[in-house]
Parts: structure tokens; sequence; C-alpha cells
């Protein structure tokens, strides 16, 4: 077990005790004075490493960065872990006890940018909810569908809505098991059983891996090259569901879907583009659904030829969906007040396969469902707001299995931030736009109103 886990877990060193502790009752008789001075400074020096090290480990940081949030988990009882490139600073922040999900990562060490969203308030309180506790992390697995005959998100008989919604605990509160770990990566597993809206029992079980990604392989995974005085941290989660039980997955019975939500810090100009194949709409569907909660205004939402821009500044509560048949495997965002730019690549199935519907309540097509959605926080009609955060999710086909097959979705979260010329470089390359073009989408569109 890397010795940086137990820092961040019981906040000091259990390694390198001190050796004089093994003399602490002994008599020191028939000794010369030498030998007594020796012994002293032995003992100085190896109490100064220990002050040294708790120190070290109780430094404070500002709000906003990594060092922050770590110590603010471990603060909270918070049982985390960390994949660390010691070379250049990347760090991702998991953990196990919130089934195995990265909390947030860095790209620059302890005084490096924050990521992911954290629900400060809800883990400082300590109270636990039986419905869903939205602790928040940059990347957590759950499974589809939400709603629909064969949702596992509601009782059978129960009306689909919120009151009656309760997120399975195994999704929610329970633990995931450490299977392996070493400095870059960690492999978690966990066996759990559910009940779906047409009460069907099964049996499921989770194998998630999350592994830090070198730039090398960064460079490799977006065919292009990322500037040196750019910082970068990057991640790959590999996401096994597999049926435990005897009895086969399918339409009369239900199914399911590995389902992955990023949750990152919304800024006042942050936008998410999401690329989209062309087509005539009677063979391939409308390009984006836009009506979750209700329709999106217009200009928080541009659709271009080949390209389509949501505004994330987490003040309007509202979220987009790209049907499988319109989706591309990536994505990203770009946040102008702190010059970050995150991609997003999912495994997307090179075949025409389905994928679930999570619409509350009576559906037309269960298999009718998105491969990719974005999701944009804002206040309900209380006023009240969950975060704010904004989100990009994605989801494999979906998961008709017989007894113990397997379905595996990978997914991989890129943050690179620095001169926005050479962050043009990347965006003009994978999404033919360059920085200054994205900052202007919504300067464009006039303003209406969002009462």
């Amino acid at each position: 077990m890397p010795i940086i886990w137990l820092v961040r877990h019981s906040g000091h060193y259990t390694h390198n005790k001190p050796k004089y502790q093994a003399m602490k009752n002994a008599k020191i008789t028939n000794i010369n004075l030498a030998a007594v001075l020796v012994t002293i400074v032995f003992m100085m020096s190896c109490s100064s490493a220990v002050n040294k090290n708790t120190k070290k480990m109780t430094q404070e940081f500002p709000k906003g960065t990594y060092g922050y949030d770590a110590n603010f988990l471990t603060k909270n009882n918070i049982d985390i872990l960390e994949l660390k490139d010691t070379n250049s600073g990347a760090s991702v922040l998991l953990s196990p006890g919130l089934q195995g999900r990265v909390m947030t990562s860095s790209a620059e060490g302890n005084e490096g940018k924050s990521f992911g969203w954290i629900n400060y308030s809800l883990i400082s309180s300590g109270k636990r909810s039986d419905q869903f506790n939205p602790f928040g992390g940059e990347e957590r697995v759950w499974l589809g569908p939400e709603g629909g005959p064969f949702s596992i998100y509601f009782k059978k008989g129960d009306n689909q809505i919120f009151a009656n919604w309760k997120v399975p605990a195994g999704l929610d509160t329970e633990a995931f098991e450490i299977a392996s770990q070493n400095e870059t990566s960690v492999d978690f597993t966990k066996d759990f059983n559910l009940i779906n809206a047409s009460g069907t029992e099964m049996q499921v079980r989770i194998d998630r891996s999350v592994r830090l990604l070198t730039r090398l392989e960064s460079e490799m995974s977006l065919s292009l090259t990322i500037d040196n005085s750019l910082s970068l941290v990057a991640f790959e989660s590999e996401n096994t569901l597999t049926n435990k039980g005897e009895n086969n997955w399918g339409p009369g019975t239900g199914f399911l879907s590995v389902w992955m939500l990023a949750m990152f810090n919304p800024s006042e100009k942050g936008i998410v583009f999401i690329p989209f194949r062309q087509g005539n709409e009677t063979e391939m569907g409308k390009i984006v659904t836009d009506d979750y909660f209700g329709r999106v205004p217009a200009d928080r939402l541009v659709i271009n030829e080949k390209i389509l821009f949501f505004k994330t500044d987490g003040k309007y509560r509202s979220k987009i969906g790209i049907s499988p048949d319109r989706a591309l495997p990536y994505c990203g965002s770009y946040d102008p007040d702190s010059h970050v730019l995150t991609l997003l690549w999912y495994s997307a199935p090179a075949e025409k396969l389905p994928y679930v519907n999570s619409k509350w309540g009576k559906q037309d097509n269960p298999l009718s469902g998105d491969a990719v959605n974005s999701y944009n926080d804002g206040p309900v009609e209380d006023g009240s707001i969950m975060g704010p955060f904004y989100e990009i999710e994605s989801s494999s086909p979906a998961a008709m299995l017989v007894s113990g097959s397997k379905i595996t979705h990978k997914q991989r979260i890129f943050h690179i931030s620095g001169s926005e010329a050479k962050l043009s470089l990347i965006t003009e390359k994978l999404f033919n736009y360059s920085i200054p073009e994205i900052k202007e989408v919504f300067n464009q569109v006039p303003v209406q109103n969002e009462k």
C-alpha cells in the first residue's frame, strides 16, 4: 500500500517511527558521556523529522485548490487515496467509501486548481439521506435506466415522481472494495442486488479501474501534441458490469447500462461543446434532446453545423442529450476565467446499438436513450440549489446480458490549462473552433428572459 494513501487517510506517517522509541524505558547505565550525547542527538533528529512530516500534512491551502479539498475530505472522515505523478504533479483523488469515485484532480499538485465539484455543505454536515446523497465528485459510476418500466430508482407500482425516487445504496452510500493498488492506478469491485420497477431482481457486479495517464498516453489518445508549456492531468476509468444472477437480462424483464457522471465547477462564461453527426432528421432523429426540464432557452443552447454549445454557468437548471445515432465519442468544455480546457472521451461502440431510456414515467420505447448528456445546475422552483455545478455524462449501450456475461465502458477525462493560443491548437484540431471563437458563441445570441 503506497505511503501516500496512509498520509492522506490518517493525517500522519505510520512508517519510519523513531528508532529510539524502543529504548524509551531502558535504563542507561555504565556508558560514557559520548554515547549519551550521540543518543540525544539521534533522538532530536528523529523527532525533528516526525514534526516536519506532520507539519507538511497539516499545511493549509486556499479554497479552490486540490490541497484544500484533500484536507477537507480527510477532516470530514471521507476515506481517500491518491494517484500521483511525482514528476509533473498531476494528481487524482479517489474515495473507496464513495463507490471508488474520483473526487477531484489537479495538474499541479496541492497548489493546483481542483477540478471536481465537491458538496462541502453535505459532507461537513455528517448527515446522510436514505434517498440520495449528492456528495459530488469529478467522476462516478452509476447504472441506468433512471426511469421507465425497468428503472432501478423506483419501486414497482410507484408513480415516478421525485418523492418516490431513490438511488440504490450500492451506488450511493456503500463502499467499493479495493482489489489492487499502486502509485498510478487502483482497482475496485462491488457485488450487490437490485430490483427494478418491473419487479425483476438483478444480481450485479461492478469492477472499476482508474488509471492516471501520462502526457504521452494523453497525446496518443487524442492523436495530437500537447505543448509542454500547458499543464495537464488526465485519467482513464474502465467500468465493467457483470450479470451475476442466473436469469438473463432482456426486453421482457429488464436491462441496465453503465452510466458515468462527471461533475465540475461552473464559471460565469463556462461552455460545453459537443460535436455531432450530420444527417437528415427523418433518418437520424433530432440533433439534441433539450426539454428534460423544459425547453432550454435559445441564448443557452447554440446549434451550429457540426457542433452545439451549451452554457454551463450554474445559474439555470437545464439538461441536453445526444442520441447514439448523432453522438461522437468525445466532447469538451472551456472555462475562460481560469483558461482550463476539459476534454471527455468515451468508448462508443462501432456498431449501432440501443441505449436505455431514462425518462421518468411511461415510455414509448425503453431503448431510445441518449449516449451523451450535459447538465447545468441552477435554482429549482423554491429557489434552492444543490450546487452549483455542471455535468458531462456518457453511457454504455443497453446491457442485455445473459447470465455470467459482462459489458465494459471506458471514459477518459483530460484537464489542460495555460495559454489560450496553445489551447486553440487542440480545439481547432478536435472541434474546428479556436478558443476565441468558442468564447464568442454566446455573445452573438440575444439574451432571453430566464424566469
